[in-house]
């Protein structure tokens, strides 16, 4: 009867999933093959034959962003099932070839792979990553943004065109022979007689309003993604599994010390609320049978709402894990952006007049490792102690108070005397008028 039953329903299910394993590669290829394939149309219907690239079209902003997004998953399903076709052909070696002759199984001729291959490096190589324009906002080439005092950091300069382009610079690199408010006249001026200046500002308008859109993309990626995958593996993985090892009525209650003296606590408040209220509603007094029996149940629903507490703790620190897990895989995968965002914040904090920057860092300083942070410092790791089911070690703390914003405080004065005091002295004297 076994036999039987193996042969009619399990054994033809594993032949077909050995088939399946078997055609991985052809399937693979095929799926890059036919992603290629619909890059390559969208560039013959609608780009003449050329790249998807928004700065050789006369698209709209939406246009674009519609082809884009297209271009990003058919670049992706591509790139992917590249990577599945040569894993799966790394894996599949003589005896795999002969069982699948066997199967019936026949592999395309080496020509007709080979020829798919090559017409899918040749759309691919059109685009050296997922997000071009990404590349092309994080290497462009833009005029430095030389800030003397806050008439100038509030000034727009355009781009300098081609034959004025220099080198770009960082931030804090900006140094010259000359003093800066002469070198961003002459460049201001070489930019108003240019008869190509207009074309440059239009282009880099767009270029801007591309990377902020991208920086905020990217900034809402950052912190929905973590969010949502702790809630997801809380729900779904985690959960599940805590509650199954942790069903058992024998399972420990506490956690930690503090958890149990809390619990306590909390009994004998119950306990002497139950008797006042019992005095001044002139009541008769309750007895011993009594008392005991509000007690019990009381302590029954402490004991359960500190083992949900506990199991809460056991899921938080497994689906941080989990959060951690996919923060560092959005930056892993995601470079491109944080060479935008990086750009677009060192666009932001140095194109702020001198005393919105000083008052920025004197609100930063004081919250962090002012005379009042150590207060915050305390709540902040009690509750992530609390957070993850861990006693709050007081010793701990308090050397984390005595270390860490003495740290920062030295970073935030090393940063100000090596960069901002170069790139905008007003400002650090401003810093230092305000905080007096």
């Amino acid at each position: 009867m076994n036999n039987s039953v193996f042969s009619q329903k399990i054994y033809p299910f594993l032949l077909s999933l050995y088939r399946w394993y078997l055609r991985t590669p052809e399937r693979s290829l095929d799926e890059a093959y036919n992603a290629a394939l619909k890059i390559k149309e969208l560039e013959d219907k609608h780009f003449n034959g050329n790249k998807i690239d928004p700065d050789l079209t006369m698209y709209s902003s939406n246009v674009m962003d519609y082809f884009q997004s297209d271009l990003k998953k058919q670049l992706k399903i591509a790139r992917m099932r590249l990577t599945e076709f040569k894993g799966s052909r790394w894996f599949l070696n003589e005896a795999n070839q002969k069982a699948a002759n066997k199967a019936g199984i026949e592999y395309p001729e080496l020509s007709l792979i080979l020829g798919k291959l090559r017409f899918i490096d040749q759309v691919l190589s059109k685009y050296t990553v997922v997000e071009d324009e990404v590349n092309s906002l994080a290497v462009v080439d833009k005029p430095p943004k030389i800030q003397t005092d806050s008439v100038v950091a509030q000034t727009s300069i355009p781009k300098i065109p081609n034959n004025v382009r220099k080198k770009p610079q960082g931030k804090a690199n900006t140094t010259g022979i000359l003093p800066r408010s002469i070198l961003s006249t002459i460049t201001r001026l070489q930019v108003e007689l240019d008869p190509n200046s207009e074309q440059d500002v239009v282009q880099n308008f767009r270029q801007t309003q591309r990377r902020t859109i991208i920086s905020i993309r990217f900034i809402l990626l950052l912190i929905i993604v973590p969010l949502l995958t702790h809630q997801l593996a809380k729900a779904l993985v985690v959960g599940p599994l805590v509650e199954r090892f942790r069903g058992s009525e024998a399972v420990q209650i506490f956690l930690n010390v503090e958890m149990e003296e809390e619990a306590l606590v909390s009994l004998e408040r119950f306990e002497e609320r139950i008797k006042f209220e019992n005095l001044i509603s002139k009541a008769p007094p309750l007895s011993p049978e009594e008392l005991e029996t509000h007690m019990k149940e009381k302590a029954s629903e402490i004991a359960e709402e500190f083992r949900e507490e506990s199991s809460n703790a056991i899921k938080n620190v497994f689906s941080d894990i989990f959060s951690v897990a996919a923060f560092i895989w959005l930056l892993l995968v995601s470079k491109p952006s944080i060479a935008i965002i990086k750009e677009f914040f060192d666009n932001i904090v140095y194109g702020l007049s001198d005393s919105a920057k000083a008052f920025i860092i004197i609100l930063f300083t004081d919250i962090f490792v002012g005379f009042h942070s150590p207060h915050g410092w305390e709540v902040i790791l009690e509750g992530v102690s609390r957070h993850w089911g861990l006693p709050a070690n007081r010793d701990f703390i308090f050397l984390f108070i005595a270390t860490f914003p003495v740290i920062l405080d030295t970073i935030f004065k090393y940063w100000i005397f090596r960069y901002l005091n170069r790139i905008s002295p007003s400002a650090v004297a401003t810093y230092h008028n305000m905080n007096e």
